[in-house]
Formats: C-alpha cells, sequence, structure tokens
C-alpha cells in the first residue's frame, strides 16, 4: 500500500513538472509540403512523434516475426543434414576401419558437401580409394579436398606422402617431405615420415643430418638415435671404402662421427680396413694404439699384426701389450707375425707356439706349419697342416659323406701317424 501511494504522489509531481514545462515553454511545429501546411504545438508534436516511433518499432516486429519462419526453417534443414552427414561420416569412417573400402568411400564422398569437415570426408575417401588400388581416384579425392577446405596444405600433403610410401614410391614421397619441411620446419610427422623413407631408400646421409633434429624434438629416444647413428655411419663407410682411392671422403665422415661411436669396435674395425686399402698405414697404426691404449679388442689386435709399418717399433709396442697380458692368445699371435716380419724366426715359433698352447686355433696351426715349412722341418708342417685343416673340418656343419673304401686311412689317422713319425723324428 506504502509503495502505491509513493508510487502515485511520484506520478503527480512528475505531472505538474510537465504541466508547469508546456505553460511556461511555448512553441509549435510546421510542416509544409508543396502549398500544404500543417501547423500544430510543439508538445502535441512531440507526443504524435513519440506515437509514431512506437507504432514504426511494432510494425517492425510484426514484419519479422513474418519472415523468421522461414529463416528458422532454413536453419533447422541446414542442421538437420548436417546431422544427416555427420551420421553418414562415421558409418563410412568405421566401414573403412571394418576393410569395407568401397561402402567407405561412397558413404564418405555423399556426405562430403553437407559436412562440416569435408577435409576428413575426402581424405578419408582417398585411403579407401588407395586401398582398392584405384590411385586415380584417390588423387581425385585429395584434390577436392584441397578445394574445399583453405589451409590444409599440410595435411593433405602428409596424406599424400604416406600414400606414396605404401605404393612402395619413396623417391616421390622424399619429393613431398622435403617440399612439406621446407614450409613447415620441425613438422613432427614430416620428420617422423623422412625417416621412414631415408631408410627405405637407404639414404644414409640424408639420414645422418635428420638424427639431430629427430632428437631435438624428442621423436626418438636416445638409445634409438644412438642405433640410428652407429648404423648410417657404419653403411656410408661400407658405401666409401669401395672406391679406396677417395679416402678423404671416409676421413671427413669419420671426423664427423659423435665422439662415442669413434670408440666403437665395429667402426674402428671398418675404417682401418679403409685406411689400410688406401694405403694410409701409418693413420691406421696410430688409430689402433690409442684405441687399444683405451679400449682392448682382439680384433684391434688382429689387425694391429698386419699393418704394413715400421715392424720393429711395432713388436716394441706389442712386447709391452704382452706384460700385461701375457696369455692373450691375440696378442701372442700379433707378436709372432711381428717377430717373423723382422726376422726373428725362434721369437715368432715360440709366440705361436704359446697362442695354440693359450687356445688353439687354425690360423695360428697355419702359421706354424708355413714357419716349420720354410725352417725345413717338413713334419711339424705336415702336423701343423692337418691341425689346421681338422680345426676347420670341426666348424663345418654336419653333412652326409661318402663312405672310405676299405685300406684307406681317415684324416684323423693321417694327423696320429704324423705325431708318431715326429715323436720318432
Amino acid at each position: 500500500m506504502r509503495k502505491l501511494v509513493l508510487l502515485i504522489i511520484a506520478g503527480l509531481a512528475v505531472g505538474a513538472f510537465f504541466g508547469h514545462l508546456m505553460m511556461s515553454v511555448p512553441g509549435y511545429w510546421l510542416v509544409r509540403v508543396g502549398d500544404t501546411s500543417v501547423q500544430t504545438s510543439f508538445w502535441f508534436g512531440l507526443v504524435l512523434l513519440f506515437g509514431t516511433f512506437i507504432a514504426l518499432h511494432f510494425a517492425l516486429r510484426l514484419l519479422t516475426g513474418i519472415i523468421r519462419p522461414m529463416g528458422r526453417f532454413r536453419s533447422w534443414n541446414s542442421r538437420a543434414r548436417n546431422r544427416r552427414a555427420m551420421k553418414r561420416t562415421v558409418h563410412g569412417l568405421v566401414a573403412l576401419t571394418d576393410g569395407k573400402w568401397k561402402k567407405a568411400e561412397k558413404t564418405l564422398v555423399r556426405a562430403a558437401d553437407d559436412s562440416s569437415t569435408p577435409l576428413v570426408n575426402y581424405l578419408s575417401a582417398a585411403l579407401a580409394a588407395h586401398y582398392q588400388g584405384n590411385h586415380d581416384k584417390s588423387q581425385q579425392h585429395l584434390n577436392q579436398a584441397q578445394l574445399t577446405t583453405d589451409g590444409a596444405d599440410t595435411a593433405i600433403g602428409l596424406m599424400q606422402a604416406q600414400l606414396m610410401i605404401d605404393r612402395q614410391q619413396p623417391e616421390d614421397a622424399l619429393a613431398i617431405l622435403n617440399r612439406l619441411d621446407k614450409k613447415m620446419t620441425n613438422h613432427p610427422q614430416v620428420l617422423k615420415l623422412l625417416k621412414q623413407v631415408h631408410l627405405s631408400v637407404n639414404d644414409w646421409d640424408g639420414l645422418r643430418r635428420l638424427i639431430p633434429r629427430l632428437a631435438a624434438q624428442k621423436l626418438i629416444s636416445p638409445t634409438e638415435r644412438e642405433q640410428l647413428e652407429y648404423r648410417a655411419y657404419r653403411e656410408m663407410i661400407l658405401f666409401e671404402a669401395r672406391n679406396p682411392d677417395d679416402i678423404e671422403r671416409i676421413r671427413s665422415l669419420w671426423a664427423d662421427m659423435p665422439d662415442y661411436l669413434r670408440g666403437n669396435t665395429e667402426l674402428i674395425v671398418l675404417y682401418t680396413d679403409a685406411l689400410v686399402q688406401a694405403d694410409e698405414d701409418a693413420i691406421a697404426e696410430r688409430l689402433l694404439n690409442h684405441s687399444l691404449d683405451h679400449h682392448w679388442d682382439a680384433r684391434l689386435v688382429t689387425r694391429y699384426g698386419l699393418l704394413n709399418v715400421d715392424a720393429n717399433r711395432q713388436l716394441v709396442k706389442a712386447e709391452k701389450w704382452l706384460q700385461e697380458r701375457p696369455n692373450d692368445p691375440e696378442l701372442l699371435l700379433t707378436c709372432g707375425r711381428l717377430s717373423l716380419r723382422t726376422g726373428k724366426w725362434e721369437k715368432a715359433q715360440e709366440y705361436f707356439e704359446a697362442s695354440q698352447r693359450q687356445r688353439p686355433s687354425g690360423v695360428v696351426c697355419a702359421e706354424l706349419a708355413r714357419l716349420y715349412a720354410s725352417l725345413g722341418e717338413h713334419n711339424k708342417s705336415q702336423l701343423y697342416y692337418r691341425q689346421s685343416v681338422e680345426m676347420l673340418a670341426k666348424s663345418l656343419p654336419s653333412l652326409p659323406q661318402p663312405k672310405q673304401p676299405e685300406g684307406t686311412s681317415s684324416a684323423t689317422d693321417e694327423v696320429v701317424d704324423a705325431k708318431d713319425s715326429t715323436k720318432s723324428a
């Protein structure tokens, strides 16, 4: 009740204020059109103008109400078509996953025009056509995807590259990926596919240059990086070693190699062999000296004894190693070979026999047989030759052999006879 009284008082006050205003501020409106003129008081004209505005406002709202149902219908129809397209897209993707590629392609293409994501439809349809072996149709879908979606070059290019890889066309895939790599440096998927393509075409130099970028983006683990780098440098050294005249290329590879790989025995062996083929024995000797001082390996010791350098200096070095490893069979063999090269026959014989006692070897037997033959001790030479052959025979696979005729002796009997003859001698 109090609010109503206050409202009436406020209304009377406002009415009194406007009544006073109308009395104190006289004026009029004059509107003349041609020979016709209309005149009214200022306040009545103001009320008339305000009423006209209200009337226009309601008229526009009425007109909008008449037009809006058509717009609402179009909007509803568009949403309904989009929902149907999305359902078809889902069905098409399910069919693609289930291996129903023809159905998947047809469904995805039909839904593409009304879909809010036509790129997905056409890329998936391209994949379905590819699985059917229809590569031309697959490319058409990719072209259509390019037309329907702006800024999708990377996604389309990646799909093209993946399809090229699947079709065993790595060179074409590499061209696409290189173009994408220039446009979007260090894109993770581009880098992954580049790694795959480099491996498939045995592009070891390209892989070697790509590995640091893969590691920087954390796309490979430290273990995988080491494996890839080892494989890349190994294959490149093997390839370059086919041309021993271009040893500088191999030396450059060795210089660019990570430090941890320069301690890998397999790579040291390959590099040493390449240096020897190119008559760079002096460099090979320095490499083997350094490697054996830091990491002992039988293969490196064996190659050290085959270098064509100063044998006396090598023998002094090898005998220093022998003080630390007096029972190493490979080192004893190497000392024996170096003794041969320096003309110390008795010392060579002692080293060979010591190596044979530590670990019997067909190679050592052959060295002893050759040495005894040169010294004129043919019975001992024959004995070691037969032992060498016997050791080699033990490493052969077990295969059927013809039966020996009666009255013939086996290789073992001949070895025993040779031993008896040696003892009698």
